[in-house]
């Protein structure tokens, strides 16, 4: 560049024939400054002296290193972390004295410090727990309960709300109460207007899942799936991640619909939500086209609640110290050599057989099985 600069080419010209800005042209001209090529130093630095002036001295550094293994070896607190040696270099009248955080600086440069940086790994793909999910061959659709919001005047509410894990399908349902047969019907017009997913996910609310207090049941909204082949999946307990997409809609639902306006009334409110449905829908319309596709309801269909259950059941757990895992009321031994693990636990209904296979975030590929028992549910009637 100096070169041709030098036979009489514009600097501009010179910039744009080597792809480099014209700061950079005249910065190289500058150090040339009129010597000959070949004697010129070429070596790219920063501008100021070679050493900050704020640097700390090296036989400063090198005490702050003599200091810690000092009190490694023989300090009766047994501390030797910068806060240690900063005292210590106070006390002996080192100047200057440098702060905690220059002390744990000077360690982290010089390899002394012991601890270890925590292992970022990539976050597994979503819905990782269930295999044809985690491939993309089969929809999921969420559902959770926002509960303890309160219209002025009194008029309590519930949103019963939804979303698709991959094409983001939302819906809301704004009401006085959500029960399970509320709930029930919700999910009916979702998937009569919408098609049905593979698998249909929820947390462990009794309305979704049935009465705790008893064992092997299964509740209404659970039958409905069955009735209609959606894999009814519920998440672990106080687990993180696994509600991540209802959990995020939910957020968005509050800021966007109910701290957004000041409702009159219930039905003002489900106005303004349906609104932000259609406009969320029409928003995500592009990924709702390219998420995996859903079956068709069925016509003439009617939920039966007294009907034989067929399909599966999927219930992800945490086993406990023994590798045991707890679901319907019973507690499975499952795994001693998988103890305070997840599981995926699949109810076969038909074989009267349930699967436990290992999950793990950090290989969510690799699913073995670990145990499988017999477990059939007993026929009785459900109370409606």
């Amino acid at each position: 560049m100096v070169a041709a600069v030098r036979r009489g080419v514009t600097l501009r010209e010179v910039a744009r024939r080597f792809r480099v800005g014209l700061a950079t042209v005249r910065l190289w001209v500058a150090r040339a400054d009129g010597q000959r090529l070949d004697r010129v130093d070429w070596a790219d630095r920063p501008a100021g002296p070679r050493r900050p002036a704020n640097r700390t001295p090296q036989d400063l550094e090198d005490l702050v290193l003599t200091l810690r293994a000092e009190l490694k070896d023989q300090s009766d607190l047994g501390e030797f972390g910068a806060g240690a040696i900063r005292d210590a270099l106070e006390a002996r009248g080192a100047r200057p004295l440098p702060s905690a955080r220059t002390i744990g600086r000077i360690l982290e440069r010089r390899g002394a410090l012991d601890g270890r940086r925590r292992a970022r790994r990539p976050a597994p793909p979503p819905g990782w727990y269930l295999p044809d999910l985690a491939a993309r061959r089969a929809e999921l659709d969420s559902f959770d309960i926002v509960e303890g919001l309160v219209i002025r005047g009194g008029t309590d509410v519930e949103v019963l709300n939804a979303t698709a894990l991959y094409g983001g399908l939302v819906s809301s349902w704004p009401m006085g109460l959500v029960t399970a047969e509320a709930a029930a019907e919700a999910l009916t017009a979702r998937w009569r207007a919408d098609g049905l997913p593979a698998y249909a996910q929820f947390d462990n609310d009794t309305i979704f899942q049935g009465a705790h207090q008893h064992k092997d049941v299964v509740g209404r909204v659970a039958r409905l799936c069955l009735g209609l082949g959606v894999t009814p999946v519920f998440a672990p307990p106080r687990e993180t991640g696994f509600q991540a997409a209802i959990e995020n809609y939910n957020g968005r639902w509050q800021a966007k619909v109910w701290a957004r306006f000041t409702h009159e009334s219930i039905d003002d409110l489900v106005s303004r939500s349906d609104k932000y449905v259609a406009a969320a829908r029409v928003r995500s319309a592009a990924r709702i086209e390219a998420a995996p596709p859903r079956r068709p309801f069925p016509e003439g269909w009617r939920l039966s609640l007294q009907a034989p259950l067929h399909g599966r059941i999927v219930y992800l757990r945490r086993t406990g110290e023994t590798g045991a895992a707890e679901l319907l009321g019973h507690r499975f031994e499952v795994d001693r050599a998988w103890p305070n693990r997840l599981v995926r636990a699949e109810v076969d209904l038909d074989a009267g057989r349930i699967r436990f296979y290992a999950l793990r975030r950090r290989d969510p590929a690799r699913q073995p099985l670990l145990r499988e028992v017999a477990h059939r549910l007993p026929a009785r009637r459900f109370r409606e």
